[in-house]
């Protein structure tokens, strides 16, 4: 991830979280790793942890479940937001209402088929504010952008949006991935600037 990615500014937009620019039309690409080449036929993704039974589904097997969509806005720690974007896949509550989260459940570790990971609390990908998705604007999202599927959490800043995710552990405790150890905040909500550590 690329610290201090600039752009033109464009105020006045009440939407427009503080400290981000409208990048319009563009979707930057930035990844802490190389972006992967993820065979469908091997992907998976599984809930685990503190839950009442593991689930593990592979591609075709979650697209059996219902659909579920996002469309708005999107902003990265970098300073760039984009709008009107459009996800499809399923919803976050949707699979962990297969699991079961415990009653101890307090956060999520989000964990990528790269080896990345980035912490959450429940209460973010829970009623209706996170999905696995793997379609952009009506296509295949493409690899550079997390596909063949990424989270999406889009209330908090991108980066905790894994990319080629490969699925979700809950713990009854917060606990840092990546960034996190990192420097970045443990929660990263745009509209309170939480980009570091002590913001």
């Amino acid at each position: 991830m690329t610290r201090g990615f600039t752009g033109r500014r464009r105020g006045g937009k009440r939407r427009l979280p503080p400290g981000q620019y409208d990048v319009g039309p563009q979707f930057p690409v930035l990844s802490a790793e190389a972006t992967p080449r993820i065979d469908t036929e091997r992907w998976s993704f599984r809930i685990e942890g503190a839950v009442r039974e593991a689930v593990e589904w592979d591609w075709e097997g979650i697209h059996r479940l219902p659909p579920g969509s996002y469309s708005g806005a999107i902003h990265c720690v970098t300073s760039w937001s984009k709008f009107d974007t459009s996800f499809s896949g399923v919803s976050v509550d949707e699979l962990l209402d297969r699991a079961g989260p415990l009653p101890e459940a307090t956060h999520a570790m989000a964990f990528s088929h790269t080896g990345y990971t980035t912490n959450l609390p429940l209460a973010d990908i829970t009623g209706g504010k996170a999905w696995v998705v793997w379609e952009y604007d009506g296509a295949p999202l493409p690899p550079e952008h997390g596909g063949p599927a990424r989270l999406l959490v889009p209330h908090l800043y991108f980066w905790k949006s894994a990319k080629w995710v490969a699925g979700l552990r809950l713990m009854d405790h917060d606990e840092a991935g990546f960034w996190e150890r990192n420097g970045y905040h443990h929660r990263g909500d745009p509209w309170q600037e939480q980009r570091y550590t002590g913001d």
